[in-house]
């Protein structure tokens, strides 16, 4: 609102592309992000998008960088854990973990509380504390029956942190109940859980072709084949396979 109709406009293109491109193509979005950069760099939603696409091209001190000027612009609290993880992809976990005792992160919504307490407990594991870890993962939210948008990462990590402290049967135990809340196939639990379970997948569409290969070879290739035979690779070749 704060911009002349036209920029407006072009600032607000871009910032539909990096919403759009951020999982697929993360450098893709950073490029618009940094188009929508250079247009309007006083604006708060700009300085968030830029970070949100440096966060997720690994560019962590550009993403702080740009998450500390909209959280001037705005004096919301909302970005406090991604700026804490931030301090983790720094390599400065002990950063993260002191921004966890801060006072705002009782400023947070529970979505907010939830994901600090995920970046807390990241960093106690990149600290080498799993037990710490493990025990910063526990809590209300963990235990809850009822499914929340963030039930299946914490569910994910607390499984885990156990996985990586040898204790298998419980990690088992909470993978299956990621799956539960997982509706939406945003992890691998059901990977994780079939591993843990001795379960061996097998592309079945793989063997078909490879069936396909050997009766092929079967077949004996006559002079009048070869003049076709030139064209045989086509879109089914090397390439393809390289795609």
């Amino acid at each position: 609102m704060s911009l002349p109709k036209t920029l407006a406009e072009d600032v607000a293109r871009n910032l539909v592309m990096v919403a759009q491109l951020i999982d697929e193509d993360p450098e893709q979005a950073y490029a618009y992000s940094r188009i929508a950069l250079r247009l309007a760099s006083r604006v708060a939603a700009v300085r968030e998008a830029a970070g949100f696409a440096a966060y997720a091209t690994q560019k962590y001190a550009e993403a702080l960088a740009e998450f500390r000027a909209a959280r001037r612009m705005t004096g919301s609290v909302d970005l406090w854990p991604v700026m804490a993880d931030c301090e983790r992809g720094l390599g400065r976990p002990e950063r993260a973990m002191a921004m966890a005792g801060e006072p705002e992160v009782q400023k947070l919504d529970k979505a907010g509380q939830v994901e600090m307490r995920l970046v807390a407990a990241g960093a106690r594991r990149d600290m080498g504390q799993i037990d710490a870890a493990i025990v910063t993962l526990q809590g209300p939210e963990l235990a809850a029956h009822s499914v929340q948008p963030w039930t299946a990462r914490l569910r994910y990590a607390y499984a885990d942190a156990l996985l990586s402290a040898g204790r298998e049967d419980e990690a088992r135990e909470w993978f299956g109940k990621t799956v539960e809340a997982d509706k939406d196939g945003a992890t691998d639990a059901s990977d994780r859980l079939a591993e843990l379970d001795g379960v061996e997948f097998v592309d079945a569409m793989a063997d078909d072709g490879a069936d396909s290969a050997d009766d092929d070879t079967d077949d004996t290739v006559g002079p009048e084949d070869v003049e076709g035979s030139a064209d045989s690779d086509g879109a089914g070749g090397k390439d393809a396979d390289a795609r």
